[in-house]
């Protein structure tokens, strides 16, 4: 059965056949929870949408027609996932939770260098989470997950040239952010 396409296991789990999806989940749980928690910031919630996608791909099966690729239908179900679980949260009216980042202290040179990439990469991950969701998410798609444009117009259903003037925007605003953020930090030493 591994050597069957994504597309060919979800057809079969169309017909009935449920068991192939275990190995679609083994395929798919690590880069649907990537993006996820790119999204949201937060493991558990995150952990629960990648449940809540693969219940959602079952319940909703008779909807995959095969044409296109599992992975495109895959994500347009994780992103219908994300904007219901976004209604959750503004019925309940509680804010999102800010990960706490622990400092490290400072040890020598090789500590250093490594509080300066941590310190990078939080700047870098705030200017992510500072981004629009239509930026953040087609960064996502096509930085971390690795999806063509092609399969992003289509999770996104809208035209390949418009997903990369997305990107281009995208990666302008977060350059943008990441230097206001490094930038500001820098004043506050």
């Amino acid at each position: 059965m591994t050597a069957l396409t994504d597309n060919a296991l979800m057809l079969r789990v169309k017909a009935g056949d449920l068991d192939p999806m275990s190995l679609l989940f083994e395929r798919y749980h690590r880069p649907l929870l990537g993006f996820l928690f790119r999204m949201t910031g937060q493991r558990d919630v995150s952990e629960d949408l990648v449940q809540n996608v693969f219940y959602r791909m079952l319940k909703y099966r008779h909807t995959f027609t095969g044409k296109g690729e599992f992975r495109a239908w895959m994500y347009q179900m994780a992103r219908n996932a994300l904007a219901d679980h976004a209604k959750q949260i503004r019925r309940a009216g509680y804010p999102k939770d800010v990960a706490d980042v622990a400092e490290k202290l400072a040890g020598g040179p090789e500590a250093d260098a490594a509080l300066a990439q941590a310190q990078e990469l939080d700047a870098l991950q705030e200017a992510l989470n500072a981004l629009p969701d239509e930026y953040r998410e087609v960064l996502v798609l096509s930085r971390f997950q690795e999806l063509k444009y092609e399969e992003i117009a289509r999770v996104l259903q809208t035209t390949e040239g418009a997903v990369k003037v997305r990107v281009h925007r995208a990666l302008n605003k977060l350059r943008s952010l990441f230097l206001e953020i490094e930038n500001g930090k820098a004043h506050n030493l």
